[in-house]
């Protein structure tokens, strides 16, 4: 095969009209290693889902066995990535499959996260694009950038930093205004996950 990795596309909370940077688990089934360029039950919680989320299958060939809709644990570094399988909105996944592509460039410019497969003439073989798997209630730690990846975490673990509590997702929004505290706003896709930040003690 050839290179396996991921790219930072954009992570990014909104509180009010100041733009910040922003993004555990066992996986079900396969792991691909590679070199890359909450609620206290969260599975019983509401899975968000935005229209913006159901995107194409645009071709491309990874390793890894997801189809659009399902989701997956994203691990390592830039240097060692890692993705598995894992079950929407359970403590095992961080990212959500919204479509497929041939190439990490064209996955839409909104999305989280993109993790793409290169031949070993780095040639792309294919990509699928991520966005968090938010889910209504529960919590997730959000790096404000580096290589780490966003966690799902018990609400009630104030001692982690970074943590976003999911409240609301607007479809057809492209700003935080119809929040009460801050979001995570995808404006291509035209839709806003509503949080708020738990506090560290």
């Amino acid at each position: 095969m050839g290179k396996r990795g991921w790219a930072h596309v954009r992570r990014r909370i909104e509180l009010g009209a100041v733009v910040a940077a922003a993004v555990f688990a066992v996986g079900c089934s396969s792991t691909v290693d590679g070199t890359a360029t909450a609620a206290s039950d969260p599975v019983t919680s509401a899975a968000t889902t935005a229209a913006g989320q159901v995107g194409s299958d645009g071709g491309g060939e990874v390793d890894i066995d997801v189809e659009i809709g399902e989701c997956v644990r994203l691990g390592g570094t830039m240097d060692a990535a890692t993705i598995s399988e894992a079950s929407c909105g359970s403590a095992d996944s961080n990212y959500r499959v919204i479509a497929k592509a041939e190439t990490n460039a064209q996955c839409p410019s909104d999305v989280d996260q993109v993790y793409y497969e290169e031949s070993a003439l780095g040639t792309e073989l294919g990509a699928l694009c991520l966005d968090i798997d938010w889910v209504i209630g529960g919590c997730m730690s959000v790096p404000d950038g580096g290589d780490d990846e966003p966690q799902r975490v018990d609400c009630a673990d104030t001692h982690v930093p970074g943590v976003q509590r999911a409240v609301e997702l607007i479809d057809g929004a492209t700003d935080v205004e119809r929040c009460s505290e801050g979001g995570f706003v995808y404006r291509e896709r035209e839709f806003v996950v509503c949080t708020e930040e738990v506090r560290p003690l």
